[in-house]
């Protein structure tokens, strides 16, 4: 099972890029995340290990797969027969507008399973995620 969401976002791709990295201050932001640690360092690297736990959600640890510095980072966190991997992808609009596209997918022996069960909290999650994301760009242009 796969779950999409797609936002623009008023800020240039290096602004979007530099606040949705900072993946520490998501909670500061971002209403579903209730803690996040960058286990290995400070910032987004190909191998890094990120523990986020979230309200209503069992904590999980991610690991960076896939890193496009400026562009994209897929990180995949695996427990009990499933394996969710989430992408996130930003692309120009324009000079002064950004499209991301974020996407979690679940699979493994029970993925399909939890991703029926978590559907609807993945789909909240994602447009919190989104719209924090812009808040934070716009709050990010300001300072």
């Amino acid at each position: 099972m796969r779950i999409t969401h797609s936002v623009d976002i008023p800020a240039p791709v290096e602004r979007v890029w530099r606040v949705y990295t900072n993946v520490e201050r998501w909670p500061l932001w971002m209403e579903s995340m209730d803690h996040v640690d960058v286990m290995d360092g400070r910032a987004l690297t190909l191998g890094s290990q990120v523990w986020i736990k979230q309200p209503r959600l069992p904590a999980a640890t991610w690991e960076v797969t896939e890193l496009d510095p400026g562009r994209s980072w897929t990180w995949i966190a695996r427990s009990r027969g499933v394996t969710s991997t989430a992408t996130h992808q930003l692309t120009a609009v324009d000079d002064v507008t950004t499209r991301v596209d974020t996407a979690i997918a679940f699979s493994g022996l029970t993925g399909a399973l939890l991703g029926r069960m978590v559907s609807s909290r993945t789909r909240e999650y994602l447009t919190l995620e989104a719209e924090g994301l812009r808040a934070a760009c716009d709050f990010d242009a300001a300072s």
